[in-house]
């Protein structure tokens, strides 16, 4: 059995019989208690930091459109000061089971000509909910400058205090985060808060051009790119996107969805190869076997068979299994993908088309591309499913 398939069965299981619910964490942006509204930007910096370090650890970390989500639900502003109620009540909506909040303060340079910003003191605590437990304090200060140490130290503490058997010395683990540039990580948060999406992209390509070594915004301007249907400039930016960062898998499947609009399907393939690998998605699947139909059939055939065996209800694998089938000539079989098509969605009438077609025993053409592709990309769901089987293994 396919292990997609494996999965949506073992979570049908889980849902019916109210398992123990994997282990999730929520970050919330720290609170400024500093004079300066200038700096709100540095909480969600620091949420940010702390959230990428947990999910490149394997930490099952709730994203922050989650968190915006359940500030929507809740009424709250994203800026606000939370109060104790409100950081549960956050935590209880989204059905996490441990909440990582904050906050942080800014004193100004005793000596302007020391050419200091002066000093950050970041404050965490994680509160856990189920046990409704409150963890010791944890804390990093340092110069301003300096904000992107000061996060991953925080971030390390975080872990340790999570996973303390699991995590790296802290030295190992400083040595692996990235130096951003302060100004380049106050453009990215820029843009990441920002409601408009022209400022948005500006302060994103800001910030790639302070610091090209600095991935996210790259990933931001590759999918910005992506949804204008600029493959081309898509392409360039999320190549640049390293394999460090938390969006990397995410990076290579839209970058896979770039060779293909642009005709490069070796190069397509190669990027959901990798990205299948770690998340055996069913779309991932689906697009493998698009980029394998004008190089491989026969591979093209295995890679839809994988995608619907995950799936046999989702019309599309069933389509490009036809269109696979076809193309491998195996007619009979292609027909039957396709009279399985018509028979549940009688108006699809690209899939009439290619039945007679196929009936007839008709060669595709070489230029031919019937194939339906996917765009979505849920890998944040695949690894919750993941984690609460695995919860439920280690009972």
């Amino acid at each position: 059995m396919h292990l997609r398939r494996w999965f949506l069965l073992c979570f049908w299981a889980v849902s019916s019989f109210s398992v123990l619910r994997a282990e999730t964490v929520l970050v919330l942006p720290f609170s400024n208690q500093s004079n300066s509204s200038n700096l709100d930007w540095i909480g969600e910096s620091i949420s940010e930091a702390i959230h990428d370090s947990l999910v490149a650890r394997g930490v099952l970390a709730l994203d922050r459109s989650d968190r915006l989500e359940a500030f929507r639900r809740l009424s709250l502003r994203p800026n606000a000061v939370l109060t104790e109620a409100s950081i549960i009540k956050t935590g209880e909506v989204l059905d996490a089971s441990r909440v990582i909040y904050g906050h942080y303060q800014m004193t100004p340079a005793a000596d302007a000509a020391s050419g200091s910003l002066g000093t950050l003191r970041i404050t965490a605590r994680i509160l856990n909910l189920r046990r409704f437990r409150e963890g010791p304090e944890l804390a990093e200060e340092g110069p301003l400058e300096n904000l992107a140490v000061l996060e991953a130290r925080i971030s390390w503490q975080s872990l340790q205090a999570l996973s303390p058997k699991t995590e790296p010395p802290e030295d190992e683990f400083l040595r692996n985060r990235p130096r951003v540039r302060l100004n380049a990580l106050e453009s990215y948060i820029r843009g990441l808060i920002s409601a408009d999406p022209e400022q948005q992209y500006r302060f994103f390509l800001q910030a790639a051009r302070i610091d090209d070594t600095y991935s996210q915004p790259c990933f931001q301007l590759g999918k910005s790119y992506w949804a204008k249907k600029d493959y081309r400039s898509a392409e360039n930016w999320l190549r640049r996107v390293t394999i460090s960062d938390p969006h990397y898998l995410e990076a290579q499947f839209y970058l896979g969805l770039c060779d293909y609009h642009t005709g490069d399907y070796a190069a397509a393939a190669k990027c959901f190869e990798l990205v299948a690998a770690t998340v055996p998605l069913n779309e991932v699947y689906n697009d493998l076997g698009a980029a394998q139909a004008r190089t491989d059939a026969n591979a093209s055939v295995e890679s839809f068979r994988k995608a619907l065996d995950g799936d046999n209800e989702d019309l599309d694998y069933q389509f490009n299994l036809g269109c696979a089938l076809w193309r491998a000539a195996q007619y009979s079989a292609a027909a039957s993908s396709f009279r399985s098509v018509l028979e549940r969605n009688q108006n699809d009438d690209e899939a009439a088309a290619l039945l007679d077609r196929v009936e007839h025993h008709e060669r595709p053409r070489s230029a031919e591309a019937h194939e339906r592709l996917k765009t979505n990309y849920e890998e944040t769901a695949y690894r919750e499913l993941k984690a609460e089987l695995e919860s439920k293994k280690g009972q």
